[in-house]
């Protein structure tokens, strides 16, 4: 569903991702760990097409994402290229950024209705969908500002998953919660994990989370794979020594 293939992105003269190649199968929970600035961030915003690549080709569904195919060759995509592409796509950040004068239920409709081309009336049964999947079916009618942290990350995943996305990317999003909501937004990905064939692409530092959840782990450091392995694999033996101190200084730190 997601291929990496020698990509590489630079910031002005720092090389963020050093010729990176990895895939990620349909249906496939992937969870990217690693220090601060080793490029899983971007990754994601290269996905999301907020950044553009420098070398190499990234493909979501067998298609070229910032390329597109003409006559032959492959070319810089088009803006109406690239809104085909998104709509494939569904991203949650580590700030909720709803809407805050709209309803819980408005902020979940919004974008199907006017994208999608929904009728309100489907929208909102989706939206209904949604709210009892991420446990808010009481908070429709409510506004953000009305709701706690854990809630609105909640709201946010369902506004994601409303878009009916094929791949799902999540960078850090229990980074800005207090500690005791991070298990009720846990709890929820560990739900779509279980019961969709949605592709899930997590930039945690969750490391048990990780480890509970994930089909694979990736250890990042420097723009490059260290580790690709099962968490089971990677979480009680990984094999190399970079990875082996990054875990002890999360592990201990929590």
């Amino acid at each position: 569903m997601i291929r990496f293939d020698r990509v590489v992105k630079k910031f002005g003269g720092t090389t963020v991702l050093r010729e990176l190649d990895f895939a990620v199968a349909p249906g496939e929970f992937v969870s990217l760990i690693g220090p601060s600035g080793s490029g899983k961030t971007t990754i994601l915003r290269l996905l999301m097409t907020l950044e553009k690549v420098d070398g190499g080709t990234i493909e979501v569904g067998g298609q070229p994402l910032s390329h597109m195919p003409r006559r032959g060759k492959l070319v810089p995509a088009d803006e109406k290229y690239l809104r085909g592409m998104r709509r494939r796509i569904g991203m949650v950040f580590q700030q909720f950024n709803l809407f805050p004068n709209m309803r819980v239920r408005q902020n979940i409709t919004e974008a199907p209705v006017r994208v999608l081309g929904l009728s309100t009336a489907d929208a909102e049964a989706r939206a209904i969908e949604l709210l009892e999947l991420v446990g808010l079916a009481d908070k429709a009618d409510a506004h953000p500002a009305q709701l706690s942290g854990g809630q609105q990350q909640r709201v946010a995943i369902a506004r994601a998953l409303a878009m009916r996305p094929e791949v799902l990317l999540l960078d850090e999003i229990t980074s800005a919660l207090d500690p005791e909501l991070v298990a009720e937004v846990l709890r929820v990905l560990r739900e779509i994990a279980a019961t969709t064939d949605i592709t899930i692409l997590c930039v945690t530092h969750e490391m048990q989370f990780a480890r509970e959840v994930s089909d694979r782990v990736m250890m990042f450091d420097r723009g490059q794979v260290l580790e690709d392995a099962p968490p089971d694999r990677l979480f009680t033996a990984p094999e190399h020594e970079r990875t082996k101190e990054f875990l002890r200084a999360v592990i201990d730190r929590a």
